[in-house]
């Protein structure tokens, strides 16, 4: 009997670690995040540890491959991955899996080793779940090129605000986001609400500024912060689904701070003086600069917001940024419909020529 249980240990060793090396290198290569690629590296390290204090010799010894019922059996569709996303899914679960087996079987051969591999899988749940919101962020928000911020104060006419909300995306904005100012909470969850629905109809994100709790809600797809709202970290044990969430940032030590926490997406600005926060002097296009060089090692991505138009919107995207957040020139230009279009084509084509 023990023969079977170093067989089945070695078995479900070799697809755990197997399956860590495909995590390891999603987090890696598709979400270009070093802090979860490092956690699988050192889950797949402790695994290989516990299994070194076996007998290794035994372990090869017991090893029959060629004769394994189990190589020929197949499930139809089981290996089937269509994306890079299928193949983390199916990898993380091969790691569930195995680890269990391992804990399970193992403690025949050592008790201790049931609580070491039962470690070892609850680590592996909430490294999934760590990456699987890292993931949600960074793969909505990485075709997001024009972000367009929609404010709402209490002279609004509703009607009018999704008249323009409609505009933006007939013109090609990718990501939206409600500003609520002045407004009670009962006149911001209605705005909220039918905000949402409509940039959900029309596969456009949905960003909620300030207000986790209404964005929440509302079923948006992310929130925006500021310096001086709560932290990505509180935020993410209020979301009730994968958030994207976003926070400005004035200056390289808020970036470097922000960095530090779970965010998908910072802005950075503002880039030019503007009157929606006439308050904040102008970050200038010297921090953009110096962002787009921190981020480009970073899964987070940048946003150049503040004071942008056509006109100096070339000298934006010659620092490499990839998104650009506007606000008056697009909704307060005369047809907000062309001024996004403009906008986006200005974008697109500039990227294309570089």
């Amino acid at each position: 009997m023990e023969k079977t249980a170093y067989r089945i240990l070695d078995a479900n060793f070799n697809r755990a670690r197997e399956a860590l090396r495909v995590v390891e290198e999603y987090c890696r290569f598709v979400l270009n995040d070093g802090m979860l690629s490092g956690r699988a590296k050192q889950l797949r390290h402790e695994l290989s540890q516990i299994i070194a204090g076996l007998d290794v010799a035994s372990l090869l010894c017991c090893r029959d491959s060629q004769q394994d019922v189990g190589k020929e059996l197949r499930v139809k569709g089981q290996m089937k991955r269509t994306t890079l996303e299928d193949c983390f899914t199916a990898a993380a679960k091969r790691i569930s899996e195995a680890l269990r087996m391992l804990a399970e079987v193992g403690q025949t051969i050592d008790p201790v080793l049931y609580d070491r591999f039962e470690k070892l899988r609850f680590g592996a749940y909430t490294l999934e779940k760590d990456i699987s919101t890292a993931a949600y962020g960074v793969l909505r928000f990485q075709n997001v090129r024009l972000y367009v911020l929609i404010t709402v104060q209490p002279e609004s006419d509703k009607a009018k605000i999704f008249d323009l909300v409609g505009a933006c995306i007939d013109g090609g904005a990718d990501c939206l986001q409600l500003r609520c100012k002045g407004l009670v909470d009962k006149e911001i969850v209605s705005f909220a609400e039918s905000f949402t629905e409509l940039c959900r109809r029309n596969s456009v994100l949905s960003i909620v500024n300030n207000r986790p709790d209404i964005a929440t809600l509302c079923g948006a797809d992310g929130v925006h912060l500021g310096q001086d709202d709560l932290s990505v970290e509180s935020v993410r044990r209020l979301q009730q689904k994968p958030f994207i969430i976003g926070r400005s940032t004035h200056n390289l030590q808020q970036l470097t701070d922000t960095l530090s926490g779970t965010c998908d997406y910072v802005a950075l600005g503002p880039v030019f003086a503007t009157t929606t926060k006439p308050h904040e002097p102008a970050a200038g296009l010297d921090y953009v600069r110096q962002a787009v060089e921190i981020l480009k090692n970073n899964r987070v991505g940048g946003v150049a917001v503040g004071g942008i138009d056509l006109n100096n919107l070339e000298q934006v995207l010659a620092l490499r940024i990839r998104t650009v957040a506007v606000c008056s020139a697009i909704c307060q230009a005369a047809n907000p419909a062309k001024a996004c279009s403009d906008f986006k084509k200005f974008i697109q084509s500039y990227r294309m020529e570089q």
